[in-house]
């Protein structure tokens, strides 16, 4: 068996473990809904004060991309999860007596977490659609948003999956990855413009991997194809994809050992 057809084979065995489970999609994309449909809501008026949102730029417009960044981390915590309970169940273990590439087993795991990604991104910003936000750079943009989101998910998704074959606990997992992602998360510019942060959190946010990516999907839904954005965005998120992927490489190799 090649590792192409091998990858292959596990990708399936995921996305059908999803399409059998669907309430495992649901529940991901329960607090990103929350976010989009009552946050944004809650928040509507921030357009009002001057100079804090773009011109002509409503609250849910502006934070739509940073609603999506937080759905790629909550899907990135599930691939620890999902690790520990084919570790759990011996599925794993039993991979691991055939004849499998051994490369396969993970690059069907994190390919199909950056389908999952892709699929949750399109009903999000569907759903954001239909409150009144859209993409500005048309069908191009959507498709390097849902590229900028895919490769962001997979970077972290190597977080998890090292946490999860390290611990060997779905609820370590879940408790060391909420510690990482959130602050991450309300540490950058995904919910607020950077101008309305305290000084402090704008020197943190200069630094944070997660501005970076939102910045690259907020210029493509709100300026255009902002390439001196763009293109930085995916440097950074790359660098952070060498750094998590090293991680799980060297936990993997523990494990098959």
């Amino acid at each position: 068996m090649t590792l192409l057809s091998d990858t292959r084979y596990v990708f399936v065995r995921y996305i059908r473990k999803l399409v059998r489970t669907p309430i495992l999609l649901f529940f991901s994309l329960f607090q990103p809904i929350l976010f989009l449909v009552l946050f944004t809501q809650l928040l509507t008026r921030l357009g009002n004060f001057p100079g804090i949102l773009p011109p002509g730029v409503g609250y849910l417009q502006f934070a739509t991309a940073g609603i999506l960044m937080q759905n790629a981390f909550g899907s990135a915590l599930q691939s620890g999860n999902s690790i520990v309970a084919d570790i759990d169940s011996g599925f794993l273990q039993k991979m691991f007596v055939t004849p499998m590439s051994r490369p396969a087993i993970l690059l069907g795991r994190l390919t199909s977490d950056a389908f999952r990604v892709v699929i949750q991104t399109a009903i999000i910003l569907g759903l954001a659609y239909a409150l009144g936000a859209f993409v500005t750079t048309g069908v191009i943009g959507i498709l390097l948003i849902f590229f900028t989101i895919a490769f962001f998910g997979l970077a972290w998704s190597g977080i998890s999956l090292a946490l999860g074959m390290k611990t060997r606990s779905a609820e370590t997992v879940f408790a060391i990855g909420g510690v990482i992602t959130f602050p991450l998360l309300f540490l950058s510019s995904a919910l607020f413009p950077i101008s309305f942060l305290p000084d402090w959190v704008q020197t943190v946010s200069k630094f944070n991997p997660v501005s970076y990516a939102v910045d690259a999907c907020r210029v493509l839904m709100i300026n255009g194809f902002d390439w001196g954005t763009i293109l930085p965005a995916w440097g950074v998120i790359g660098l952070v994809a060498i750094i998590t992927m090293s991680v799980t490489l060297y936990q993997f190799r523990k494990v098959v050992s």
